[in-house]
């Protein structure tokens, strides 16, 4: 009996959705991987930085609040241009069963729009995952403040959400990695997230899963973990397993999930052997009654190939979704003394006019946003 494709309307409709200059620029990034059957929307308050970036649809918002100029290091901005364009980012993440929103948060926009845009995109029925970085710490106590508030923000209007630590990207390159580099690989882990998630719902396989499967995982899930592995030779097993199950760049390993879903793809020799033992090392560390899901997919090849694994965890202890917040005016504009300011509570994050200098902003970054 022939294979039924299944058509392209009864697939997992996603979107990705970037708010502010980081998350344009990630979609942008994605874009040009040229991965099919998802919608690109960019979304920002700066008409000059949506103009470069690459998406399906762009999205200008709070153009009587910011005149298109941007919100500088002001969240209270980029939240009131986000409230008064509610209508626009509306219409734009309509129509989807799962939506993606990223941002880098210690700024404007991404903070300060980046929770209303999930909270619109939730109101929808959409299964909604953020994906957002958090700042280094060079870049000082303020920007880290904003970006802690911004993170509580979003993750009580996400069912789940990725966080990508811009520190640890140190550690893990060399003295030859450009900027542009080290920068690609916080946004490989979007990109990882959001194929893993499509080819989940497009592969059929020799045992299926499906969206319902991976809304089972994510749905009010709070922090999570989503990772692809891949392995060759005769270790491609646990290779495979190991490189899933844990993610240097978010700090994160499976230890304690209780919601695991993972999906094996190998070749026809793949043996039953080796799906056992990635298996073993995937759920040996997860809390002892976790809900599991496993998937497996034989891919139509005659030779030997790399066996990959895609898994989602979810269900961490300690690190559960938090409750809704109804009211988001967290942050405030005052024009006060900020020599106060690191004496004030983390989440009452005052910022003064006179601390909107662009020579705060590392110089690397004010030359690559330019």
């Amino acid at each position: 009996m022939p294979s039924v494709k299944p058509q392209f309307e009864s697939l997992a409709r996603i979107k990705v959705v970037g708010v502010g200059g980081a998350g344009g620029k990630a979609v942008t990034r994605m874009l040009q991987s040229r991965l099919r059957g998802i919608e690109f929307v960019a979304i920002n308050t700066d008409a000059q930085d949506l103009h470069h970036a690459s998406a399906n649809k762009k999205l200008l918002i709070g153009k009587d609040v910011t005149r298109g100029l941007g919100g500088g290091m002001d969240p209270a901005l980029g939240r009131q241009a986000a409230e008064n364009s509610r209508d626009d980012i509306r219409n734009v993440v309509d129509n989807a069963d799962m939506i993606f929103v990223t941002a880098g948060l210690g700024g404007s926009t991404g903070s300060g729009a980046g929770p209303i845009v999930a909270e619109i995109a939730r109101q929808t029925g959409a299964l909604v995952v953020g994906v957002v970085t958090r700042p280094f710490s060079f870049e000082g106590v303020q920007r880290a403040h904003i970006a802690e508030v911004a993170w509580e923000n979003l993750a009580a209007n996400v069912d789940a959400i990725i966080t990508i630590f811009n520190d640890r990207i140190l550690t893990l390159i060399d003295q030859k990695t450009s900027v542009l580099g080290a920068f690609a690989m916080a946004d490989d882990i979007l990109r990882q997230a959001v194929k893993g998630i499509s080819d989940l719902v497009a592969t059929p396989g020799l045992i299926n899963v499906d969206f319902a499967d991976v809304k089972a995982v994510m749905q009010e899930a709070g922090t999570s973990l989503i990772g692809i592995g891949q392995g060759s030779g005769k270790t491609r097993a646990q290779d495979a397993a190991r490189s899933a199950a844990e993610s240097a760049l978010l700090d994160l390993s499976i230890n304690g999930a209780r919601r695991v879903l993972f999906t094996i793809s190998g070749t026809p020799d793949m043996t039953m052997q080796e799906v056992n033992e990635a298996a073993k090392i995937i759920t040996e560390s997860i809390d002892p009654g976790a809900k599991i899901i496993f998937g497996a997919v034989v891919e139509d090849k005659s030779r030997r190939g790399p066996m990959r694994i895609t898994l989602i965890a979810s269900g961490f202890p300690g690190k559960e979704k938090p409750k809704s917040q109804s009211n988001l005016q967290i942050f405030r504009r005052e024009s006060s003394n900020h020599s106060n300011a690191d004496a004030k509570n983390p989440k009452e994050v005052v910022i003064d006019e006179d601390t909107k200098d662009p020579f705060e902003v590392p110089a690397f970054m004010r030359r690559k946003n330019q």
